[in-house]
């Protein structure tokens, strides 16, 4: 990720509450297979964990997701951790390290006609393109012998966080006066179990955590209140989000440079 000091986030809490906000994420490996590319995507709702670290420094966290075994990606991971325990490795967690990218939930095109001060003034615009995004790197644990406790164990705290967490977070469903959320244990548990048997379940500790907000913070004020009056102009969810965070932004760059 290309990170200019004016667009990086290094607040690591910040960052991962873009990840609990967009848990969607692209999960991107390179693992030499002898039948599948080198570069893999998928893209993966995960989980972020974040244990104590105990001695009071911020952790980066733990991503856990799942993939289906029919996924060409998980082969290529399932291959990797064969060939691992082949040479006598038991370990479940393979060398290469990965990438998982989250995106914000706005992004837009900005044009040149936002900028009220400058392009008046000199001309000297060009387009641009406002997002905000986090990439979490580290290495992965794969979970996919199915007759194994231990990853029986972890799918089935896996499924269920994930239901929980995007019943409540995403849908809103907490009951009381809001709708009762949907439950794993709504399902049989032998469908579960079956469906259980045809994923593999991962898991990330995260050694590198790298966050982008660009929103327009690298412009003057007069500039900055142009894309924020454009963008809510354009009456969309987007437009307003991206004003909202063009606001946000630029007022934080002008409390750190007073």
């Amino acid at each position: 990720m290309y990170l200019r000091a004016v667009h990086a986030e290094g607040c690591i809490s910040v960052l991962q509450q873009l990840i609990r906000d967009n848990p969607l994420g692209i999960l991107t490996t390179a693992i030499k297979s002898p039948s599948h590319p080198l570069i893999q995507s998928s893209h993966i709702p995960f989980v972020l964990d974040v244990p104590d670290s105990g001695d009071g420094t911020p952790s980066n966290g733990i991503l856990r997701g799942h993939i289906a075994k029919q996924n060409p990606q998980a082969k290529v991971l399932m291959e990797a951790l064969a060939a691992q325990h082949e040479q006598g490795q038991r370990s479940l967690e393979l060398p290469d390290e990965v990438l998982v990218l989250f995106n914000g939930p706005h992004h837009h095109y900005v044009t040149p006609k936002f900028y009220t001060e400058t392009k008046p003034a000199t001309g000297k615009v060009v387009p641009t393109w406002n997002y905000s995004a986090v990439q979490a790197y580290g290495k992965i644990r794969v979970f996919s012998d199915s007759k194994s406790e231990e990853t029986g164990s972890f799918l089935q705290r896996q499924v269920t966080d994930l239901t929980q967490q995007s019943e409540s977070r995403i849908m809103g469903y907490t009951g009381g006066e809001a709708p009762t959320p949907w439950a794993v244990s709504d399902s049989p548990t032998s469908y579960v179990d079956l469906l259980k048997k045809n994923i593999i379940g991962i898991e990330i500790t995260i050694d590198r955590l790298q966050g982008k907000f660009k929103m327009s913070q690298e412009m003057g004020p007069g500039d900055r209140e142009g894309v924020i009056g454009g963008f809510s102009q354009l009456g969309t969810e987007t437009g307003d989000g991206i004003a909202q965070g063009v606001k946000e932004r630029g007022e934080k760059k002008d409390q750190k440079a007073s």
